[in-house]
């Protein structure tokens, strides 16, 4: 080798060092701000597809129960568009037919907000810029967030492989190399859009668009045949999870479908991040008019959320058909198997097998809504510590009318997207719309509860903050697999849901309403007092 060329050689590493300068440093601040946020979604995520085999064999606890079930799930287009074909009538194949999908689908969202945090978040606060100044390389923060996002759904598919073990070591490592491969292809599509756009909310909203256009394509292409061949299958790599096959002759040829689409998405990722400045980006955003047109804090407040409320309202009115269209097959997925009879009458109540479904569907968007009033709220958090509070309270504005239009957005925004969710349930359905809609509206209360417990936090400890998400992952947990386990009804108890009467088919019953929204209102109240007396951060 000539001297020529070992400089060349030794100028291309020196450059590729300096790009990385300060990784190691970035990954270990990463993991440390995310202490309590990716274990708490690994952790959930992860009870749910464990805890999934002993629900069923409890449930189907004989080979033909679960053949059986298998033929049902087959014949049944709105219940393939919802969970997808089923491949084996195993435990395992079962476990992976009805959780798999979803698994990928919260890893996904797992991982774009772990990217987004890391990149365009600390840009758009000012961070990157005062980090960027010492010895960090211009792609070290990337890395970082990508190597973050890594560790995260590396844990997740070890936790997965490992408690599936016991129904079969290849199903379960696929299964779990394949939901840590969707988590990833949506990390560093995360990290592309967060090139592209000037805004962290922004890239949020556009890399979830592409995550629900994903499960949308996935569920079109199921609900038309039958054995995940359709092209539109394909095209989503939630589609490229449910064809592993997974304790059913597995493909492991598909995991190399995750492995090109994330080395393709990360390269594209890292040209661009090397040929933007620090804060800059391709699609900048539209400048504003002239003359300002926001008169208040509320219509401030609107116009940071209004995206995400619009996302929201779609994504439930979606979701409430796909619901009310899986109703009319309640009576095939239940057959005439007792048990199963029981979770969903735990779940929707005693009355007949339709209503108790559409209860129980009522409730699952109940316990999803739940998440948008905590995220919304918490959006007060985020002003905070962005600094961008700081320039509104400076005018004559309170802080108490700068959180009362955030909150009026949370909990009036919550009880749109329900209105919206049971408009979708009842159409879906094509039955009793008033009963359906007026069931959802019920769920409003337990919705603010928790809605106001994320107030509370904020309000006194900014530090708790982050807790509100965990009570609303508790009750979501409890709602999912609750039933299933028969857990105590004095732990479903802790979740504010487990108060409400069971509609449509049940009583109407107006006390637990009542005490839910008072209690509502008194943890805001408490929480809007303590931001008033507690000092700003800075």
């Amino acid at each position: 080798m000539t001297t020529a060329t070992q400089a060349v050689r030794g100028g291309v590493r020196a450059r590729g060092s300096r790009h990385l300068a300060g990784t190691g440093t970035l990954l270990r601040f990463c993991l440390r701000r995310d202490r309590l946020m990716m274990p708490l979604w690994v952790g959930v995520i992860g009870l749910m597809v464990l805890s999934l085999p002993n629900s069923l064999k409890a449930v189907y606890s004989t080979p033909a129960e679960r053949a059986d079930l298998a033929r049902q799930m087959l014949t049944n287009s709105s219940l393939r568009a919802t969970y997808g074909p089923v491949f084996s009538d195993s435990l395992g194949g079962l476990t992976a037919w009805r959780i798999g999908g979803y698994a990928g689908l919260f890893a996904g969202i797992m991982s774009l907000l772990v990217v987004v945090r890391h990149t365009r978040e600390e840009e758009e606060s000012g961070r990157q810029e005062l980090i960027s100044s010492a010895m960090v390389g211009r792609r070290a923060p990337l890395t970082a967030a990508l190597l973050a996002a890594l560790v995260a759904n590396g844990v997740l598919a070890l936790l997965i492989a490992g408690g599936l073990a016991g129904q079969g070591g290849a199903g379960a490592l696929t299964l779990g190399l394949g939901v840590g491969g969707v988590g990833m292809v949506f990390a560093t599509m995360a990290a592309i859009v967060a090139q592209l756009t000037e805004s962290a909310r922004l890239a949020k909203g556009l890399t979830g668009g592409l995550l629900g256009a994903a499960f949308v394509l996935r569920a079109a292409g199921d609900s038309s045949v039958n054995d995940g061949s359709s092209p539109l299958t394909w095209v989503s790599p939630l589609g490229w999870l449910e064809n592993q096959r997974s304790f059913a002759a597995e493909r492991w040829w598909v995991l190399s479908l995750f492995a090109a689409a994330v080395v393709i998405q990360g390269a594209v990722a890292y040209q661009l991040a090397g040929r933007r400045d620090v804060g800059m980006s391709f699609l900048p955003t539209r400048p504003g008019p002239a003359e300002g047109r926001l008169g208040s804090a509320g219509a401030l407040a609107w116009r940071l959320q209004r995206g995400a409320v619009l996302g929201w309202s779609l994504g439930f009115l979606a979701a409430g058909a796909a619901f009310g269209g899986m109703t009319k097959g309640a009576s095939d997925l239940v057959g005439t198997n007792e048990k199963t009879r029981h979770i969903i009458e735990r779940m929707g109540g005693q009355s007949g097998i339709t209503d108790a479904f559409l209860a129980a569907m009522v409730g699952m968007l109940g316990m999803v809504a739940a998440l948008y009033v905590v995220s919304s709220v918490l959006r007060l958090h985020g002003e905070e510590t962005s600094q961008r509070a700081e320039p509104v309270l400076a005018n004559a504005v309170g802080r108490s009318r700068w959180a009362g239009g955030h909150l009026v957005i949370a909990f009036g925004g919550a009880a749109l997207i329900m209105l919206l969710g049971g408009l979708g349930l009842g159409l879906g359905y094509g039955h009793e719309l008033g009963a359906v809609v007026g069931a959802c509206l019920v769920q409003i209360p337990a919705i603010w509860t928790l809605g106001g417990l994320a107030v509370l936090l904020y309000g006194v400890s900014p530090r708790l903050a982050p807790g509100a998400w965990g009570a609303a992952g508790l009750a979501l947990l409890l709602g999912w697999i609750g039933p299933a386990l028969d857990v105590p009804q004095s732990v479903m108890d802790l979740s504010p849901f487990g108060h409400l009467p069971k509609l449509p088919g049940g009583d109407m019953a107006w006390t637990p309403v009542l005490i839910l929204l008072g209690v509502a209102v008194a943890l805001t109240a408490v929480g809007v007092a303590g931001l008033r007396r507690r000092d700003m951060s800075t």
